[in-house]
C-alpha cells in the first residue's frame, strides 16, 4: 500500500470515517444511551432522551459534546415501553409508554411532565393520560391485523398524535393515526385515518414523529428513511402532500424532533458497531 493511501487509512480510522448518508454527525451519544427511543430539544445546543424497555425511568438531557448534564426519575411512571419524546408550546414533556411490539398491552400511557428545563432536584412529577385503541378486539390479534404497536407521536393543538408501528404479516405498508386529549385522564383513541407508506418492511415502518414549530410540516422516520408530510389542512393529515426522503444509511433510526421550521435533530440506538448517534438533518 502506498504511503499516501496508509495516512488516509489511518486518519479514516482515527477519526471514524462512516457513512453517515445525508445526516450530519453531531456526537457519539453516551453509552448510557445506547437504546435511546426519542428526543426533544429545548434550546440549541441541548436535547433530552428517553431509552426503551428495560432501562431506567429516567430522562436524561446531553450536550452536544457527548455528555450527561443533568438527568430527572420520573415518579410514579415505569418504563414498560418508552418510545418517544414530545413537548407543547408550553413546554410541557410528554414521554409515550405505548411501545407494544406483541399488540397485546393494556396499559398504554403517555406521561406528561412539567418543562424539564426549567425543574430542579433529581425527580420530576407527571400526570397520565392512560389509552386505548377501540378498534382492537384480541389481545394479541391475528397476524394479519398486528397493528397496534406505536413509536411516534406529536403535540398539536391540544392533542396528541400517535403513528402506529405497522406489524401485520403480511405487511400493508400502513400507518394509523390516533390523537387523544393532552390532559388527564382515560380515553379511547380517535382514529383520525391512515396513511400509504411504503412496502418494505425493513425502511417503512414508523419509529419516530415531529411536527414543526409552524405547524406546516410533519415529518416520520423509519429505519433510513424520513418522509414529510405538507399541505394538509387541520388535522386531516392522510390528504396532505406525502413526501420521502433516503437518508442514505440504514441503522437503526429511532428519533426525531425538530429545533425550527427546517433542522432536525435525530438519533440511533447502538447496533452492531453502529448507531449510538446524534445526527442534523436540513429539510429542503
Amino acid at each position: 500500500m502506498k504511503p499516501y493511501y496508509s495516512a488516509l487509512l489511518l486518519i479514516c480510522l482515527m477519526h471514524s470515517c462512516a457513512n453517515h448518508g445525508q445526516l450530519k454527525l453531531i456526537e457519539k451519544l453516551p453509552q448510557k444511551l445506547k437504546e435511546n427511543s426519542g428526543i426533544v430539544s429545548f434550546s440549541a445546543s441541548s436535547a433530552w432522551f428517553i431509552e426503551d424497555n428495560g432501562n431506567s425511568d429516567n430522562i436524561y438531557k446531553t450536550d452536544f459534546n457527548g455528555n450527561i448534564i443533568q438527568q430527572f426519575d420520573v415518579k410514579n411512571a415505569k418504563n414498560n415501553d418508552w418510545e418517544d419524546l414530545t413537548k407543547d408550546k408550553k413546554g410541557n414533556l410528554y414521554i409515550g409508554d405505548f411501545g407494544n411490539n406483541a399488540n397485546q398491552r393494556k396499559n398504554l400511557v403517555i406521561y406528561k411532565a412539567p418543562n424539564p428545563e426549567k425543574e430542579k432536584g433529581e425527580k420530576i412529577s407527571i400526570e397520565k393520560i392512560k389509552f386505548k385503541y377501540p378498534e382492537q378486539q384480541n389481545f394479541p390479534p391475528r397476524r394479519g391485523k398486528l397493528l397496534y404497536d406505536a413509536e411516534a407521536f406529536f403535540h398539536y393543538n391540544g392533542y396528541l398524535y400517535i403513528f402506529t408501528k405497522n406489524r401485520a404479516n403480511p405487511f400493508t405498508g400502513e400507518t394509523s393515526v390516533y390523537r387523544v386529549p393532552d390532559k388527564k385522564g382515560t380515553y379511547e383513541a380517535e382514529l383520525m385515518g391512515t396513511i400509504r407508506i411504503c412496502s418494505d418492511w425493513n425502511t417503512c415502518q414508523i419509529t419516530s414523529a415531529d411536527i414543526s414549530p409552524d405547524g406546516k410540516t410533519i415529518v416520520l422516520l423509519s429505519y433510513g428513511k424520513l418522509w414529510t408530510i405538507t399541505n394538509f389542512s387541520n388535522d386531516d393529515f392522510a390528504q396532505g402532500n406525502l413526501a420521502e426522503i433516503d437518508l442514505g444509511v440504514r441503522t437503526q433510526l429511532e428519533s426525531v424532533c425538530f429545533t425550527n421550521n427546517k433542522l432536525l435533530l435525530l438519533s440511533d440506538e447502538e447496533r452492531d458497531d453502529t448507531g449510538g448517534n446524534l445526527y442534523s438533518y436540513t429539510l429542503n
